[in-house]
């Protein structure tokens, strides 16, 4: 799946939209060739600090992927960036 070439902006918004609530994961990868998002495990870590339920996972690959929950920590479905 190829979405964008050129790097997202605003990061997080897209992460939380692309991400939450759905059976999507994304690892590093897929982030950096589809997306062009560099450090996504510090996006990750951002979305963790503002209350986001994120999984970590290991792909058919090997490698480190992420799952957002619909709720968050607080057992809200509120998007919390909304762009």
């Amino acid at each position: 799946m190829q979405v964008n070439l050129n790097k997202v902006k605003g990061q997080n918004a897209f992460l939380e939209r692309h991400l939450r609530g759905t059976t999507r994961i994304l690892s590093v990868p897929q982030a950096v060739n589809n997306y062009g998002i560099m450090k996504l495990s510090a996006r990750i870590c951002e979305l963790r600090q503002n209350g986001l339920q994120v999984r970590t996972l290991r792909n058919s690959t090997g490698n480190c992927a992420y799952r957002i929950s619909s709720r968050d920590v607080n057992g809200s479905r509120a998007r919390l960036y909304n762009s």
